[in-house]
Parts: structure tokens; sequence; C-alpha cells
């Protein structure tokens, strides 16, 4: 199994690579007992949300890190994966401007993804 931080910056760079806008990656550990990791991006339309998600999906999938849960829709603007101590948050630009996950956890280190 994966680290949760190597697996934090690998799907990080799924979403890169597909041209999800705006990835971030913040450890929430000190603050957190839920998960360790949030992994933040942006999609331009509710097709590249799911081709961003189905994407991390396929290419994790055979060296077998399976999420536990996948939550919302397209249509919703947002798209949570739950890999345990990784979680996932897929949003329209608008959704992540009014939920504003990064300030709610300013506080925390966001890694260098690059």
């Amino acid at each position: 199994m994966m680290e949760p931080r190597n697996l934090a910056l690998r799907i990080a760079e799924l979403l890169t690579d597909k041209k999800a806008e705006n990835v971030t990656v913040i450890d929430i550990s000190p603050k957190a007992s839920f998960a360790d990791y949030f992994v933040l991006a942006s999609g331009s339309s509710e097709r590249q949300m799911m081709a961003l998600t189905e994407n991390i999906e396929d290419l994790l999938e055979p060296e077998g890190i399976f999420p536990k849960n996948v939550e919302g829709k397209r249509s919703s603007g947002w798209i949570l994966m739950d890999y345990g101590d990784v979680v996932v948050n897929v949003m329209t630009s608008e959704m992540r401007e009014k939920y504003n996950i990064e300030k709610i956890w300013g506080d925390c280190e966001s890694l260098d993804i690059n």
C-alpha cells in the first residue's frame, strides 16, 4: 500500500496530467482525525470532472488502490473520492469558491506538487 503522502501526490499528478485546474494538496493530519491529506482540483465542466475522477480510478486500480467511497454527481458540481487517509475533492470553480476549503484549512501546510 502506498504511503498517504505519496498517494496524495500521485493523485495530484494524475489530475494535473488530465488538465485539472488549481490542483492543491493540503496536509490536514495535524488538525483532522478522519484523513491525512486533502487533494483539491477544479474541473471546467461536468464532463471534465467525470473524466478526472474516472482517470484516477482507472490508473490506481491496477496498483490495488480503490476508493472506499465516491460521493457526488457531475450535476452537483462536487465529486468526493475517499481513499481513507487521502480525500479527493473535484469541484467546479464556483463550488470551490463557495466552500473555500483552502481557507477553512488555511493553517495547514500545502504540499509542493511540482
